[in-house]
């Protein structure tokens, strides 16, 4: 999961795959490399759904305050130009209208390519048509501030504000290390990121389940800072349950909340 703590570029490049693939740890672990053309995603396992989540960050400067958020993520599958996608919307809501922040991407069902994807940050707009070739600014989105970029692509990739939604899809299995082709939409070009399965965990859910989890590792170095990201991915129905990052001596952390909790998105509709 990107941190959004100003480090959208921590990014392991082609390049570093390449190196990786030299070390002893990696050689006798096989690399699956992620890409739209092999079909390597299991898109059933995605399920429709609301999903929430409870966001909070320890800051080292600040040990007796946590930060929070709550993000929601809603995925529908509708028909789009005659062909079934998977629609999701994103509301993330934090202590000021500042914070608050919405997206909405559009894939493919077959194999999860985009097609959509728009953000609302800060009160501005960026919306993009995505396909195999290229990304464009969407010049039919009113007040688009991302009207006029445009980039072309060597390969298809995946849409990486969407990480949370290709993890479940992934075939996670003892030893296994992912190379996922990811593009965060206007930031930089598509980079393949390093995704690690080091092991499993039995948790503890919010409703007091016991529930048995692959954890997947992504470790990373900007200007000379190493972050972490591990996340815990449910064996047996693929549920994405709970992540924590670190960066800088700043803790990120993310739980999924039951199933009973309240969706607040219909009391105040239209606001």
């Amino acid at each position: 999961m990107k941190l959004q703590l100003s480090i959208t570029g921590i990014i392991v490049t082609s390049l570093t795959i390449l190196f990786l693939l030299a070390q002893p740890e990696y050689a006798a672990a096989q690399v699956d490399t992620i890409r739209l053309k092999d079909h390597r995603l299991n898109t059933a396992t995605l399920k429709p759904g609301l999903r929430q989540y409870l966001v909070y960050f320890q800051m080292p400067k600040s040990p007796k305050t946590l930060r929070f958020w709550y993000w929601l993520r809603d995925t529908k599958i509708e028909t789009r130009n005659g062909e079934k996608v998977f629609a999701t919307t994103q509301h993330w809501y934090g202590s000021d209208t500042m914070s608050y922040r919405t997206g909405y991407s559009v894939n493919r069902v077959k194999d999860f390519s985009p097609v959509y994807h728009t953000e609302t940050i800060g009160g501005k707009v960026g919306a993009y048509n995505w396909d195999s070739a290229q990304i464009k600014g969407a010049d039919t989105v009113a007040l688009n501030t991302k009207k006029d970029f445009m980039l072309k692509f060597t390969e298809p990739n995946f849409n990486w504000n969407q990480d949370i939604e290709t993890f479940e899809m992934l075939p996670l299995a003892a030893g296994k290390t992912f190379a996922i082709n990811f593009y965060d939409a206007g930031l930089g070009k598509p980079e393949y990121i390093i995704y690690k399965v080091t092991g499993s965990e039995v948790i503890s859910t919010l409703d007091n389940q016991k529930v048995d989890c692959w954890k997947l590792v992504n470790e990373a170095e900007h200007n000379g800072q190493k972050s972490t990201e591990t996340f815990w991915i449910s064996k047996k129905n693929h549920e994405f349950l709970k992540e924590e990052d670190s960066f800088g001596g700043i803790y990120r952390y993310k739980v999924k909340m039951p199933g009973a909790t309240v969706n607040i998105l219909p009391r105040f509709a239209g606001k």
